[in-house]
């Protein structure tokens, strides 16, 4: 195993996969527990090539290099600190050769990367908008949390154009947006697939959803059984421990 200098307030956080490690500042911000269900929501095939949009601090395509059988993955990131720990987590893990980590806009990716450049796009991107609910005064946290660089809109026309035929949109977000999410896939020639409810208690409503899309796919999604996360306070389910790697 490498081992990386971590700068101030930086720490580093075992992924519980193949050994794999990931700094964070904690100070700045941290990847939830929608990011992990994302990439087990997510699929890459063999010889495929995936990017995330808005990456973070790389925990996407860290985990599917360690999950999948991917050819190549790259995370695209705006937030220059973000995307240098998501580097810096890149070689530390020796996954340089696997992963690229690019600092840029979102609303730019297509023009970056080229249209019809990948099989698979993932993103977990802000949920609230600019004008919804309180923005944290931690401008990394709010540039993460609320639509400040960019909209749902921007995530998923760029991944449209990004996306070969037949290729495959990923995406965890809040219930409260799915008409838009599904309305937006729609107008952008991608037809939703695959919808997956996050609720924290069996009894709760879900507070997730992941929902997949494939370019030019054929009218038809299927509703998966709901992923409960906790069978009682503080104790995850079964399923939940088999997607951390537990």
């Amino acid at each position: 195993m490498r081992t990386s200098k971590l700068l101030e307030n930086e720490r580093l956080d075992d992924l519980q996969r193949n050994g794999y490690k990931i700094i964070q500042n904690p100070g700045k911000f941290c990847f939830g527990m929608d990011a992990v269900l994302l990439s087990g929501f997510a699929m890459v095939k063999k010889g495929e090539k995936m990017l995330d949009l808005g990456t973070g601090t790389g925990i996407i395509p860290i985990l599917m290099a360690a999950k999948t059988e991917g050819e190549h993955f790259t995370g695209l990131e705006i937030q220059a600190e973000s995307a240098d720990m998501a580097s810096r987590s890149v070689w530390l893990n020796g996954l340089e050769d696997r992963i690229d980590i690019v600092q840029g806009d979102i609303k730019e990716a297509s023009a970056l990367f080229g249209r019809g450049s990948f099989s698979v796009i993932t993103s977990n991107p802000p949920y609230m908008l600019n004008d919804h609910g309180l923005q944290n005064e931690n401008l990394c946290k709010a540039i993460a949390r609320h639509e400040i660089a960019c909209t749902l809109e921007d995530v998923v026309r760029e991944g449209a154009a990004l996306l070969r035929p037949g290729g495959r949109f990923y995406m965890v977000h809040r219930p409260f947006r799915l008409v838009e999410i599904l309305a937006s896939f729609t107008a952008h020639g991608m037809e939703p697939k695959r919808l997956k409810f996050v609720h924290p208690f069996v009894d709760s409503e879900p507070n997730m959803v992941l929902v997949e899309a494939c370019k030019g796919g054929n009218p038809r999604v299927k509703v998966e059984k709901p992923l409960i996360v906790y069978k009682s306070p503080g104790v995850y389910t079964e399923e939940i421990y088999e997607i951390y790697g537990y």
